[in-house]
């Protein structure tokens, strides 16, 4: 069995974004020349996700607006992690409903989705260097 490892590195000048990452995670695997196997995607940080879904405009701000009303980014002082001087409660709050990780089937050196599934980064406290980690295992 072979072991693949590549970061992707995110910079999302924006608080929060939705970012379609499949190119890069498709661009990895064909680098690794891994036929049959699992990929795991994952976000290094724990104020951004990872997860799998539509790649829909509608969808996107349908997220925001639930993920806003779950855990607002203000009043910030209605968070205790904020008392340690940080801003970004709601952010650990929204990547702990969205996910940390996919894993994903690889099949015939593709990933191995259904229809309309794409994978995406969620930035939820951006404006700065952050990285999504694909490891592929298999053949």
């Amino acid at each position: 069995m072979k072991s693949f490892r590549k970061e992707i590195w995110m910079n999302v000048p924006t608080r929060r974004a939705f970012v379609n990452i499949t190119p890069q995670v498709e661009a990895a695997l064909r680098e690794s020349g891994i036929r049959e196997g699992l990929i795991l995607v994952n976000a290094m940080h724990i104020s951004a996700s990872v997860f799998i879904n539509d790649d829909e405009s509608g969808l996107h701000h349908d997220f925001e607006v639930f993920l806003e009303r779950l855990a607002p980014h203000a009043p910030i002082s209605q968070y205790r992690h904020n008392d340690t001087g940080e801003d970004n409660a709601d952010a650990h709050i929204k990547r702990q409903v969205m996910g940390r990780e996919v894993v994903c089937a690889v099949t015939e050196g593709r990933l191995d989705f259904g229809p309309w599934e794409q994978i995406f980064y969620g930035e939820f406290d951006g404006r700065r260097k952050k990285r999504v980690l694909v490891k592929i295992l298999g053949e």
